[in-house]
Formats: structure tokens, sequence, C-alpha cells
């Protein structure tokens, strides 16, 4: 792919590496890519970070033909740059797309244009303990009409973010607040696609949940108001009588690449997996029973979430002696040194930015 670049003149300042947040602050420059239909991918290129002009009747506005993705990179104690399995990124980029309507990105362009962009802004990567650089990738339709149809045009945007961590809390076990009221996707739907659309709907609960001093929702399907789902913004797994119990992907369930690491992890020592429908009465016995054992999210943003509490109805369950479980810290330190670098990679999980 040939990628014309144009550097700013004008670099931002560097933040202070302990005191970054999530999300807030964005590097020098972006990667752009166009869509045209009867042409494919076309005019590859870096620029200055710069607003983007749209018409007010742009596709994407009106009926959210969008989809994202995420994952970072990391600055190792040997200097290297390494990003973690972005070739699933990449898979589950298409896989976005096709539920949407957008044009297939070929897997090695999507990952040659994220290696691309890290490296033009490597300087802004954090070393900082805790601290990586995010990669936010998206995809957004063009055309300037109001009419229900796929855009014939689209923009992929490649932007970075220098960022501590997802919680405030780092570490600390969070609680969870288990949503009864409303859905946030089914099976048919959207539910396992990375589009703006599975969030939007999640807000009205994450507020409710944040009011009572809950950090995340846990969603229930959409049929039963039952099984376990998802959490907002990661997948969950439960420790149970010795066994990490997960819902398996179900169409409505994002397929996360931390959720499948450390599936893969837990696998590798031989600790029981059940991949499979897990109701919210099954936890509530498991916790009168004292069998729940540890409850923990996983995704690119937080990595490991270890959960203290829970909370379904008026029922609010106490995990463990609420701080991380050991399982939970095992795999937190596993995931993140191979990330760093600190951890030999068995898995060939890693690639090199060079």
């Amino acid at each position: 792919m040939d990628i014309k670049i144009s550097k700013t003149t004008t670099p931002k300042q560097k933040p202070d590496q302990n005191n970054l947040g999530f999300g807030k602050i964005f590097t020098d420059h972006m990667f752009m890519m166009n869509y045209t239909e009867g042409i494919g991918w076309h005019d590859a290129r870096i620029e200055p970070f710069h607003d983007i002009t749209l018409s007010p009747a742009c596709v994407v506005f009106h009926y959210g033909q969008v989809m994202f993705e995420g994952l970072k990179a990391y600055r190792g104690e040997d200097g290297k740059t390494r990003l973690f399995r972005p070739i699933m990124n990449a898979r589950r980029t298409n896989s976005s797309n096709k539920r949407l309507c957008i044009p297939e990105l070929p897997e090695e362009m999507f990952v040659e244009a994220v290696k691309a962009i890290v490296k033009v802004d490597e300087d802004w990567i954090p070393t900082a303990p805790g601290t990586s650089l995010y990669i936010r990738p998206f995809i957004i339709a063009t055309d300037a009409f109001l009419g229900v149809a796929p855009s014939k045009t689209y923009l992929f945007c490649i932007i970075l973010s220098p960022s501590g961590a997802y919680y405030a809390s780092g570490l600390k076990p969070v609680g969870i607040w288990i949503e009864d009221d409303y859905v946030r996707a089914v099976r048919g739907g959207m539910g396992f696609a990375k589009t703006g659309g599975n969030y939007a709907c999640s807000l009205a609960a994450q507020v409710k949940a944040h009011d009572d001093g809950y950090s995340q929702v846990l969603w229930l399907d959409g049929v039963e108001r039952k099984y376990i789902e998802e959490v907002g913004a990661m997948n969950i797994m439960f420790k149970i009588n010795g066994k990490i119990v997960t819902p398996m992907l179900n169409g409505s369930i994002l397929p996360g690449i931390t959720r499948d690491s450390v599936l893969q992890l837990c696998r590798h020592w031989n600790i029981p997996v059940e991949e499979r429908k897990i109701s919210v009465y099954e936890l509530l016995e498991a916790q009168e029973k004292g069998t729940l054992e540890e409850v923990f999210g996983t995704g690119t943003a937080a990595v490991i979430s270890p959960v203290g509490k829970l909370r379904y109805k008026d029922e609010v369950m106490t995990i463990g002696d609420g701080s991380i479980g050991p399982v939970s810290q095992k795999l937190y330190d596993t995931v993140t040194g191979i990330q760093w670098g600190k951890i030999k990679d068995e898995f060939g999980w890693t690639v090199i930015v060079e």
C-alpha cells in the first residue's frame, strides 16, 4: 500500500505520562483512506490530526452506518513497539463491515495502516507503568443523501490516544449493575459488531448504574432476560467452583480479542473452561453456596477488570473478600507481560512495529 505521509509543522506538547486518563488526548497525526464504489479503497495518507468536514446529509449521521475497532501499542523495556494480535482486529473489522454493508477492508491493509500511523507517532507511546497508546480505527459512510440504503463512499480513519488505566481505580475491583429493564442486543441483531448503535443504546442503563455508584452495566439476554451476556465495555467471566465460566458467543455478544486470549491462557494452564449459557440465578445460587470465587471482565481498554460486587435487583453479591482474585491477577500479569515484552510470547500474539 502506497501511503502518502504529510507531517505536522506544529507538533503538540507531550502530556504528563502519569496523568493521561483514557481517550482524552490525541497525537499529532491520523491515518485516512477513502472508498469509492467501482474503485475500491484508495488515497491512503497520514496527515496532521484535524477535524473532518462532512455534509449535514451524510449517511453516517442519519442512519448510523459506522464501525470502529480498538487496540493498543506498547513500548517495551527493550525499546521495541508491540501490537497485540492486530490481525484479530482486522478480522473483526470485516465481521462488523459485513453486518453493516460496509466494504471489506483487506486484513493486510488494516494491519499495515495501523503499523504506519503508530510508527509516525511512535514517540507518543507512553512508558509509565500501566500506560499505552490506544489505537482507534473507524469507518464511516460519507454519501450525502436521505435514504435508507448503503453508502457508495466511505472514509477509513485511525486516530491515536496515549492513555492510562481505563478505570481510575486501576486493578481495584469495581461494582457492576446487572440490568433487568433495558436490553442491549438480541440474536440476529448487531450485538457482535463494533458499531456506534450498540453503545448509544447502553447509555440510559449506564447512567442509572453510575447514579447508584456502579462502574458498568452487565447485560442480560434480550429474550428471557435471565442469561448473562456482556458488560458495556468488556466480556465477563466467572470462576465458579474452580472453573472459568463465560457466556458462549451467540451472535449478540462481542467476540473479544482479550476474551479469546484469556480462554487460551486458562486452557494452557489446565484451568477448566466452560463457554455456555449462564443465568443470573445460577450466579445467585453460587454466591449463596460460596462457590462464586472470582468475577472479572476482559477487554482491550482495561485488559482484566476484577469485579468486587454485583447487584441484581435488590440483591448485592460481594465477590470473595473484595480484592482481586489470584486467577484474575495472574491473567493480568501474563497478558500485560506479553504485551509489554516482559514475558516470552509463546503464542505468537505480538507484532513488532518496525
